[in-house]
C-alpha cells in the first residue's frame, strides 16, 4: 500500500530538538516532508507574510528526509508546502512540533505551532500541535515521544472530524511515569502581563513583556488539570470562533 504523506512543521525553527524528535518519532509511519521555518517564529499564532518576499530552499538536517526551510511564519510554512512543494499532492496528516513550552489554554492563540497546525485543518488535512511543557531548548522528550507515534498512529488510522486540528500537550520530565492521556476542554486562563522596563548598551530605554498565567478554573476536564496530573492532554480544536450563545442572546434583547 501507498505510504501516507505526512507534512511536518513547527515554530521553533528547523534545527530544533523537537522537530528533530518528531520526525524521528514518527518517519516509519509514512512518507515524511519537513517544511520548517529557518529561525525561531514562537509566537506568531497564526501570522502570515503579507507585502514582503517569502523564500524557501532544500535543507539539509534529516538524513534520507525530503525537507525545506522557509524565511515564514509557520502558517506560511503550511501555505507553501501545499500549494507549492507538495502541489497536486494530497497531504494525509499535518504535523506541528514537538514545541519546546506549553501551548495549554489561552496560549493556543498565539501559538505559531498551533497556528501551523490550525491552517492545515482550514485546508482541509488533519493536523496535530505537538507541544512539551519544557521551555528547556535540550529539553528531555523520551517520555513522550511513545505517546507522539502512538497518537499519529490513531490519527492515521481513525481520521479526525472535518475542520479539527488537535492540541496535544505533553508534561515535563519529571521522576512520575505519565500516567496516560486524557481528552479535554481548553482551561478558562488569561495572561496578567507586566513590561519590564529596560536599558540597551546606547543607553536607550526599551521593554521585555513578562507575566503569569492566571488560572481560575476549578473544572478536573481541562488541559491545565492534566498537565498538572501528569496526563497528556488532547483538546480538540476548531476555527470558528463564533459564539453561537449570544448571536441568541443578542437577537433578543437588542434593537436595531
Amino acid at each position: 500500500m501507498k505510504k501516507p504523506l505526512i507534512l511536518i512543521t513547527n515554530d521553533d525553527g528547523i534545527t530544533s530538538k523537537g522537530i528533530c524528535e518528531l520526525v524521528s518519532a514518527v518517519k516509519d509511519l509514512g512518507e515524511i516532508v519537513v517544511v520548517a521555518p529557518d529561525r525561531p517564529q514562537s509566537g506568531m499564532g497564526h501570522a502570515i507574510t503579507v507585502g514582503d518576499t517569502l523564500k524557501i530552499k532544500k535543507n539539509k538536517t534529516f538524513r534520507d528526509i525530503e525537507a525545506y526551510e522557509c524565511s515564514g511564519t509557520p502558517a506560511d510554512c503550511v501555505k507553501l508546502a501545499k500549494h507549492q512543494i507538495l502541489k497536486n499532492r494530497r497531504v494525509n496528516l499535518l504535523l506541528s512540533g514537538v514545541n519546546h513550552g506549553s501551548n495549554t489554554s489561552i496560549n493556543v492563540l498565539y501559538s505559531g505551532t498551533m497556528g501551523a497546525a490550525i491552517e492545515g485543518a482550514i485546508e482541509g488535512t488533519p493536523a496535530i500541535g505537538f507541544s512539551l511543557c519544557d521551555y528547556d531548548p535540550k529539553g528531555n522528550f523520551s517520555h513522550g515521544i511513545p505517546f507522539v507515534a502512538k497518537i499519529v498512529k490513531e490519527v492515521l488510522s481513525k481520521g479526525l472530524p472535518k475542520n479539527i486540528a488537535l492540541n496535544v500537550n505533553i508534561p515535563a520530565m519529571s521522576d512520575e511515569q505519565i500516567k496516560g492521556i486524557k481528552i479535554c476542554r481548553q482551561a478558562d486562563t488569561r495572561w496578567q502581563e507586566d513590561f519590564d522596563l529596560r536599558v540597551d548598551p546606547y543607553g536607550r530605554d526599551y521593554y521585555w513583556m513578562v507575566g503569569n498565567l492566571i488560572n481560575n478554573d476549578q473544572g478536573q476536564d481541562h488541559d491545565e488539570w492534566a498537565i498538572k496530573n501528569n496526563y497528556i492532554s488532547i483538546v480538540p480544536c476548531h476555527f470558528d470562533l463564533t459564539s453561537y450563545q449570544a448571536i441568541t442572546e443578542i437577537n433578543a434583547d437588542w434593537n436595531f
